[in-house]
């Protein structure tokens, strides 16, 4: 698991060794991607606009070197190869997060003029919807944009996010990209966003707006949240 020597900062630091790992320009990009579960070559292409395949191959080499990425032949009748985390890359799973939250803070809401990468919306409820008091009670299905849904369900307070909607949800919830970072920045509150028509529940509202409460791009699990 030795970094290419070009790459390498001379110094014995776990930092400085985590970046020489994945450190390289879109490489986790291709982690992010791969946080959902195995992917095809052309998968990754199309999730990743604007990266060149020469540097998704070469990223992918580099990535399968030091043990986070491996490549696996699926069986017949697919007959495709997919590139998917190994148990050491799956461990960038929470750091990854906590970037993720950590960049949120001085990111800003996306505007009409930005893409937002499919399969969003999971990796967004994994990162940010922490249920530390166990307030949650419930399954929710939260519907953000045209595109996007997830099935939300608490187990010891962290979420377990399905890309399919429930008919057997608690609560389904309707909103858009932008009030959903609103609400995880504390910008806007649950009950202002459900006031300007923002926030649409059909179910159990109070269940809803507790949900929707945990939200946070705190790290810390004492954060203090809109109690409902």
């Amino acid at each position: 698991m030795l970094p290419d020597m070009a790459k390498h900062y001379g110094q014995y630091c776990p930092v400085a060794h985590a970046l020489e790992l994945v450190g390289e320009r879109w490489s986790l990009l291709v982690v992010r991607e791969l946080l959902g579960g195995p992917k095809r070559y052309t998968d990754l292409a199309g999730a990743l606009p604007g990266i060149g395949t020469n540097i998704l191959a070469s990223r992918l080499r580099d990535l399968e070197k030091a043990g986070v990425v491996q490549k696996r032949k699926l069986p017949p009748p697919a007959a495709a190869s997919v590139y998917e985390l190994t148990e050491y890359g799956d461990e960038l799973r929470e750091p990854l997060y906590a970037l993720g939250r950590w960049g949120a803070r001085s990111l800003g809401p996306p505007t009409a003029a930005d893409s937002l990468a499919p399969g969003w919306l999971v990796n967004a409820v994994r990162a940010t919807c922490h249920d530390w008091e166990g307030r949650a009670k419930g399954v929710y299905t939260l519907r953000a944009g045209e595109d996007e849904v997830v099935t939300v369900s608490f187990d010891d307070g962290a979420p377990v996010a399905d890309p399919e909607p429930s008919a057997d949800a608690t609560a389904f919830i309707e909103t858009d990209p932008a009030t959903l970072f609103c609400l995880a920045s504390h910008e806007a509150s649950v009950d202002e966003s459900i006031s300007a028509g923002t926030v649409k529940i059909t179910g159990d509202k109070a269940a809803a707006r507790r949900f929707l409460s945990l939200f946070s791009f705190d790290d810390h699990p004492s954060r203090v949240v809109e109690h409902v």
